[in-house]
């Protein structure tokens, strides 16, 4: 942790004295609005650490997925186990797979208003402006599904005037991309717009079995519609309608953890949904406004995958230990939700008393039916929950200079759950969170900040009848984060820098476990049942920096790092890998790494423009090897990604060249440790490994009207 605490403070002094020295007045740069706050804020004067990834990041890497962009911001990273990374982690925080429980994310995901936490298999980029993250938890401002953080995707608005843009993109393994934005006013009162998109491709998995090379495709549709409604300047209503349709194939292991599977029966990755939104900004007086929020998203999600991840008659054509089996697995959730918020917001001059007050109510069910080849009959639950929140925040003036902000949610939950084992569970509580701000501007308008927020989860319980007793229920885990933080800008706006210092304490930490049992006898194959305990506590200490400069007409860098020292303390475990079974001891944990918790993460690129029409994008990015799970010792490879895009733009078309991971990089999205899977060495135990995209080269035409 010392050294890399040094390194965090060099690098802070580097771009304190940087900023300093080349501090002027004038500002000549757009300026990037965050939308997630109470307050719709310039990045640099919110008072917390934040990331914006911009629609020339999504654009320049031809992402059709938030797991395409999500490394570019520090302190973030994601797990797959599905044809997507649709699992998000924060600072080392948050969920990294879904089977029979039901669970309560940690990283809130909003769409456009619209609450898609945890269900990120939908986060496709069709129109989207901007992706903002907010790290650290958000107890006053989105409560119990914002423990870690807040991923908010933000597509275009209806413009005044009409305009389109149509995108086609071909690259390796069959991929094609289709999309379409048209916009523009009805009325002088009503706005519309309207994008659809679809995404095809053979993906990166082939089957040897079946001799086909498409067993991992990806069919993913989006489409998106919006409404404006703004009859004078004190009154907007804006109305959004989202469908997404998503039938990816799911064959992401491998017996000889390669890239090539034996299955018989390749799994898929399905989710439909259809949602909407609804804003109301009015202007009620010139002290304050009211702003109301309602969404509404019905999915229908399936999981499936082989499970033995081999064919019947395996044993036939290889020398065996013991004789194989042969199972599928599969998930069907309808998740329905409601969300609803309303809130007043006072307007207020920088030097005044600033208030928010609001109410907020959730409700969400979700009704599981779990089909697998050894069950006589279909697995059936229930499950459904009730929130609702108080929350308000007052930002006051102690000087000309000097803001304190405070802020204070209080959340009460209602659960319900029934299966079909006869499992019954309804647990209340209550939690609170909230956070104390000090902010102060300097004479050159930098913006220092100090911290204390605290976050919440809900607790939960674990179905399965074979879990102990004691094991059946955990409890609320707990989060207080301590930040220190730093905004700058410079030469004209040209150098623009944040950085946050933070350290986090965590209280009942949930982590993920698993009961081994075998099916017959005493030998394996063995059946995994993955419960939640709490561990006693945990904590991090990072630190994030970015930095954007426009170095000259032709020319912006740009960069990103992050560092992140997490551990558990005081946590024995009996699942773990190095658990005694015969003796009943524990492994303890205490000083082990969070998972998916990499120690460095950073991107670094630029942007030339080479002439008047040409211009080409550079960017590397990379992160530091990291544990899977809590439950073993696999860890991923550190690696390297090179991305790179050349590409010619005129007036109304652009046509461009691309590549990821262009010096085709073998890494780990997800791992499993100490598993045994392959009967032609007896089922031993040994680490197993989903690959994240090879290298993918294609080319973008696109036309603006």
């Amino acid at each position: 942790m010392t050294h890399r605490l040094t390194l965090a403070v060099s690098i802070a002094l580097a771009l304190t004295t940087a900023s300093a020295a080349l501090a002027q007045p004038s500002d000549i740069t757009e300026e990037i609005i965050v939308t997630a706050d109470f307050r719709q804020a310039q990045l640099l004067d919110l008072s917390a650490s934040a990331s914006v990834i911009d629609a020339q990041t999504i654009k320049s890497r031809s992402a059709v997925h938030l797991d395409d962009v999500l490394n570019t911001a520090p302190n973030v990273n994601f797990s797959t186990g599905a044809s997507r990374g649709r699992f998000f982690q924060i600072r080392g925080i948050g969920e990294r797979s879904q089977f029979v429980e039901p669970i309560n994310p940690s990283v809130g995901l909003i769409i456009d208003g619209i609450d898609m936490t945890g269900i990120g298999g939908g986060a496709t980029t069709l129109d989207i402006q901007q992706v903002e993250i907010l790290r650290g938890p958000q107890g006053t401002l989105y409560g119990a599904n914002a423990l870690a953080g807040l991923i908010n995707m933000v597509s275009g608005a209806p413009t005044e005037s009409f305009e389109g843009e149509l995108n086609t993109t071909l690259a390796e393994y069959n991929t094609r991309t289709a999309s379409g934005v048209v916009s523009g006013p009805i009325n002088g009162q009503w706005g519309y717009r309207v994008s659809l998109s679809q995404h095809l491709s053979d993906g990166y998995q082939s089957n040897a079995f079946l001799g086909i090379d498409d067993n991992a495709d990806y069919d993913e549709q989006t489409a998106r519609g919006k409404l404006r409604y703004q009859p004078n300047a004190d009154l907007t209503l804006d109305l959004t309608a989202l469908y997404i349709d998503v039938d990816n194939g799911y064959d992401g292991f491998s017996l000889d953890n390669t890239r090539t599977t034996l299955s018989d029966e390749p799994g898929h990755d399905r989710q439909q949904t259809a949602a909407g939104s609804a804003r109301l900004e009015w202007q009620a007086t010139d002290a304050y406004r009211l702003i109301g929020l309602l969404s509404h998203a019905n999915s229908d999600l399936e999981y499936g995958y082989d499970e033995d991840w081999a064919y019947e008659g395996l044993c036939e054509d290889f020398e065996c230990v013991f004789d194989g089996y042969n199972s599928f697995d599969n998930y069907l959730r309808d998740n329905r939700h409601t969300s609803a918020d309303v809130r007043l917001v006072s307007d207020n001059a920088v030097d005044e008393l600033g208030w928010v007050a609001g109410a907020y109510y959730r409700d969400q069910s979700e009704d599981l039916r779990r089909e697998y080849t050894y069950f006589s009959e279909d697995f059936l639950s229930e499950f459904s929950t009730e929130n609702r929140a108080l929350y308000g925040q007052l930002d006051i003036p102690l000087a000309q200079r000097l803001t304190l902000t405070t802020g204070l949610r209080f959340e009460q939950r209602e659960a319900d759950y029934a299966d079909s084992d006869g499992a019954v569970f309804a647990p209340e509580e209550d939690m609170w969170g909230g956070k104390l701000a000090l902010e102060y501007r300097d004479a050159r308008d930098h913006r220092w900040y100090g911290l204390v927020s605290r976050g919440f989860k809900a607790g939960g319980f674990n179905s399965s009848q074979s879990i102990p007793a004691e094991d059946r229920e955990f409890s609320t885990e707990t989060l207080w984060n301590y930040e220190l933080g730093w905004k700058a800008s410079a030469l004209d706006r040209r150098l623009q820098t944040q950085m946050a210092l933070f350290y986090q304490d965590r209280d009942d930490v949930q982590t993920k476990q698993s009961l081994v049992q075998p099916n017959e006898g005493d030998d394996c194959p063995c059946s995994f049942t993955d419960y939640t305990t709490n561990a006693a506590s945990g904590s991090a200490l990072g630190l994030e920096a970015e930095v954007n400069w426009q170095l000259n007409p032709m020319t912006e860098v740009f960069a990103s790092l992050g560092l992140l020292d997490s551990e558990f303390d005081n946590f024995e475990s009996f699942a773990h890998v190095k658990a005694d079974d015969e003796t009943g001891e524990p492994y303890d944990l205490s000083g082990h790494d969070l998972p998916h918790a990499p120690n460095y993460q950073f991107a670094v690129g630029a942007l030339f423009d080479l002439t008047e029409h040409w211009y080409a994008r550079v960017e590397l990015e990379g992160k530091d090897a990291f544990h899977f799970s809590s439950r073993h010792e696999a860890q991923s490879d550190r690696y390297e990604l090179l991305n790179a895009r050349l590409g010619y733009r005129a007036d109304s078309w652009e046509v461009a060249l691309w590549g990821r991971n262009l010096t085709d990089e073998l890494y780990q999205t997800r791992g499993f440790g100490a598993f045994g899977n392959d009967p032609r060495n007896g089922y031993e135990t040994e680490p197993y490994y989903q690959f994240g995209e090879p290298r993918i080269l294609g080319v973008d035409a696109t036309l603006w009207f």
